[in-house]
Parts: C-alpha cells; sequence; structure tokens
C-alpha cells in the first residue's frame, strides 16, 4: 500500500541521494523515538562490532516504534551518530544488509550521519534516533 500521507521533497535538477531522501513531508500522528544504542533490552552489549550494534539499535527503534502502533515504513527521518566514519564508510554492505533484515526496503527517509567524539552509553558505536509518522 502506498505511503499517501508522505511526500518526498526532491528539488528539480537535483541527483538523487542513493538510499536515503533529501526531504519528508508528512501528516499524522508523530512518533518520536529516542537515540538507541545496541544493546539488549537488558541494557547489555551483547557484541562489541559495529555492524552488530547497528543491527540491535535498529530491532530496538523496530520494537519502540511497534509500542506506537508504528512500522518501518512510517520513518520519515533518522539520524546516526557514529564514533568512526571510516568504520561506517568501510561497512556500508554489511550495514544496509543488517538495515534491510530489520527495516526492509523502505528508503523513504530524511537521513543523516554524524561522527562524533563519544556517546554517553560506554561500549556504543552507534546511537540511531528516528521521527516517523502515522497517517491522520
Amino acid at each position: 500500500m502506498p505511503n499517501t500521507h508522505r511526500q518526498v521533497l526532491q528539488p528539480v535538477g537535483w541527483v538523487a541521494p542513493r538510499g536515503y531522501v533529501n526531504g519528508v513531508a508528512a501528516t499524522g500522528r508523530m512518533i518520536f523515538v529516542a537515540g538507541q544504542v545496541g544493546w539488549n533490552a537488558a541494557g547489555q552489549f551483547v557484541s562489541d562490532d559495529f555492524v552488530d550494534q547497528v543491527r540491535q539499535a535498529l530491532e530496538n527503534v523496530k520494537a519502540v516504534l511497534a509500542e506506537g502502533g508504528a512500522a518501518p515504513e512510517h520513518i520519515t527521518r533518522m539520524t546516526w551518530y557514529l564514533t568512526d566514519k571510516r568504520e561506517y564508510s568501510a561497512r556500508t554492505r554489511e550495514i544496509g544488509e543488517a538495515y534491510r533484515q530489520v527495516l526492509g526496503r523502505e528508503y523513504q527517509i530524511a537521513m543523516s550521519a554524524v561522527e562524533v567524539s563519544g556517546l554517553i552509553e560506554d561500549g556504543a558505536k552507534v546511537e540511531i534516533e528516528v521521527t516517523a509518522v502515522l497517517p491522520a
């Protein structure tokens, strides 16, 4: 079913980005997901591997969305905070696989990635926050 409550914003003449969009306009009930790190429901990191932490953080995002009645197709904005942009760049194929496994092929999301010197949770290598909009 098409997402009729969302509109991708792509200025004419701009090269289309790969894996995300430049902007999204949406109407409906908004859900804000706080930054999720790669730990399990007990608040424990089960891996120090970057891609494993990405996968778990995305699983955590998906679980919070579900609590609000939302799903990956309702995500309009996603921000990634990374402790190592080189590792992110070197492992994009693996990250993409993890993303598709957890969230499917939903790429009509305005996304940003920011390298930070550290995250509040010791051992965290990535933190992902999301805004989602459910149809009214």
